[in-house]
């Protein structure tokens, strides 16, 4: 049965390995990357507002401290909502990908040891990014919602080292897809010996 049902899956994938024509893992990480930036660059822009404040006068930008931590709040809040789709959409795609076993990373690691820790590195990003959006939260509407500055120094530092874990992290996927080809549309028609360039003409 449960064979039968593998085949069938395996009948229903397409060229990249996948029942859809483009991965939905790495877009949704590009959005998860995009938002916790964002929410931690206009958090830091709200934080040195006082020294800002010259500039934006100068360029005519009408500019207040609280619009920026709103930014920050709101995006941090969002990347937290769709970091739960990203990982899932990884696991998912994960289970269906065949990677190439002969090949090692530039890092010296194999299909397997970059699925794993690239998955592992997901959950605990996750964890970490939810993580922050509960400090932020209780900045925002508990510990520091009457003073100007809505952030404390930690947090924004944790959000830096956050940036650090997110390289490493991204370089681990990007491995997988550039080294491995995993949901690769050419890479697997490749391997099957076939021609991607007459397949797309």
């Amino acid at each position: 049965m449960n064979s039968e049902l593998i085949h069938q899956l395996g009948t229903q994938l397409g060229a990249n390995g996948l029942p859809y024509q483009i991965p939905i893992h790495p877009n949704l990480v590009h959005l998860t990357l995009g938002l916790f930036i964002v929410a931690i660059a206009f958090d830091f822009v709200g934080a040195f507002f006082p020294l800002e404040k010259p500039i934006f006068k100068f360029l005519a930008i009408p500019a207040t401290r609280s619009n920026f931590f709103d930014v920050g709040w709101y995006n941090i809040l969002a990347a937290a909502i769709i970091t739960f789709f990203t990982v899932a959409a990884g696991f998912y795609e994960i289970m269906l990908a065949e990677p190439s076993g002969e090949v090692r990373s530039a890092w010296g690691f194999d299909a397997m040891e970059t699925m794993l820790w690239h998955g592992v590195g997901g959950v605990f990003l996750l964890a970490l990014i939810v993580g922050m959006a509960v400090w932020r939260g209780f900045q925002r509407f508990l510990w520091r919602k009457e003073m100007a500055r809505q952030v404390d120094w930690g947090y924004l530092l944790v959000g830096l080292g956050i940036f650090a874990i997110m390289f490493v992290h991204g370089t681990l996927g990007a491995q997988l897809a550039a080294e491995f080809g995993v949901h690769i549309t050419a890479d697997r028609l490749l391997r099957l010996g076939e021609n991607p360039n007459l397949l797309w003409k």
